[in-house]
């Protein structure tokens, strides 16, 4: 025995000079950023991208469609010319134009599958097999109009998640980031009778469950960097009362945090079962006067009046500053005067920053910025007598 006494020793102390030394407390981070920080989420304005992961459309299915459009054979709703623009992956949005707000549409696949062929591709003698495994994985696919204007930045709900989710870690001042998510049902094989076109799926109980699943597996079941319905309902009976007694978040607890707001064809269903969405992670957009409502969508921004009046109730609005790339061709900036007048806090847009046709025939270097560059604005309707704070920063 006594000859392992020697060892054991020199053991006993290696390990014990291995022992590191207590790390030092690290504190949180501490950001300084004003007065506007006293202020609640809805009383500033933001820039906001419509659809934002959409990519340009395939050259040869665009002419396919220009052409069919031409002799009448395509809905109004799928005219190719309100198709023809594109997006910077999200990160450039948000760190080089000011962007604060997100659209992304997405379809039900629970199988995985549905969207993996393009049929709109055979249509122009091509193959429409995608190659993109993750098409087969089941969860909900991001894309504009499935087998014509399927190109995107983001595959999947979860891939887009991620990359936010990603940015905001690295980010974590950032003001909070509202998303607007369009539940999408419709696709041009339920529209029009051509074989071989995909369907859709249509939402269920189980879909709606498995949105907030899908959330919570990037976001964590907490949802610590989620503003929920739950956060601003608080003890109100219901989510209305608490957003038109402006029970919304200050900036400085917003911050680092985003907020999905939702929709489309699932939006009944979403709230079924959930009064005031209680346990949601989404919003919905809803009508004034019923016990969901706290955010409400107005695309039309000529309806500033009737904007203007809802934001002053307390209610956050989306509207949209242009659509279908007219103020791109045009040079019209009518819709996005309206939309910054109207004090809508959610103003979506193609064009953050201008087309990279401007300046060729057909196209103006129509873009939607705040007139003095501003990240975002003291919204002169929710923050009366507090527009003098200074500007609101990262």
């Amino acid at each position: 025995m006594k000859r392992y006494a020697l060892p054991l020793a020199f053991c006993f102390l290696f390990i014990a000079s291995c022992k590191k030394e207590p790390k030092e407390k690290v504190l949180p981070i501490v950001y300084n950023n004003g007065p506007t920080d006293s202020l609640k989420m809805n009383q500033i304005q933001v820039i906001a991208s419509h659809n934002s992961y959409h990519l340009k459309t395939d050259d040869s299915v665009f002419n396919w469609m220009t052409l069919a459009n031409s002799l009448g054979l395509l809905p109004a709703q799928y005219n190719p010319a309100d198709l023809d623009y594109w997006h910077l992956p999200i990160e450039q949005q948000f760190d080089n134009y000011n962007v604060r707000g997100l659209e992304l549409d997405f379809y039900n696949d629970p199988q995985g599958g549905n969207f993996y062929y393009r049929q709109g591709m055979s249509m122009v003698g091509l193959n429409n097999d995608s190659h993109l495994e993750i098409l087969k994985e089941p969860g909900f696919k991001i894309l504009h109009i499935p087998d014509f204007d399927f190109n995107t930045s983001y595959y999947t709900f979860k891939q887009a998640l991620t990359t936010v989710y990603n940015w905001s870690v690295s980010h974590p001042n950032h003001l909070p980031i509202f998303i607007n998510i369009e539940t999408k049902e419709e696709t041009v094989g339920d529209a029009v009778s051509l074989q071989d076109l995909t369907r859709s799926i249509p939402y269920d109980a189980s879909a709606c469950d498995k949105m907030d699943e899908e959330i919570k597996s990037v976001f964590g079941d907490a949802l610590n960097k989620v503003i929920t319905p739950d956060d601003v309902r608080g003890t109100y009976s219901t989510l209305e009362d608490a957003a038109v007694d402006g029970n919304w978040p200050t900036l400085a607890k917003a911050r680092g945090k985003v907020v999905f707001i939702m929709q489309g064809a699932a939006e009944s269903l979403y709230k079924t079962g959930h009064p005031s969405l209680q346990g949601r992670a989404m919003f919905v957009y809803s009508n004034p006067g019923t016990p969901e409502a706290a955010f409400v969508i107005m695309n039309n921004s000529s309806q500033k009046t009737q904007i203007q009046n809802l934001v002053t109730q307390g209610y956050i609005v989306r509207t949209r500053a242009d659509a279908g790339t007219k103020e791109a061709r045009l040079g019209d900036y009518t819709d996005m005067n309206n939309a910054f007048e109207s004090g809508a806090q959610i103003i979506s847009t193609d064009y953050y920053k201008a087309d990279d046709r401007a300046g060729t025939p057909g196209w103006t270097d129509y873009h939607v910025q705040f007139p003095n560059g501003e990240l975002a604005r003291i919204n002169s309707f929710s923050a009366t007598g507090q527009t003098n704070l200074g500007l609101i920063k990262e």
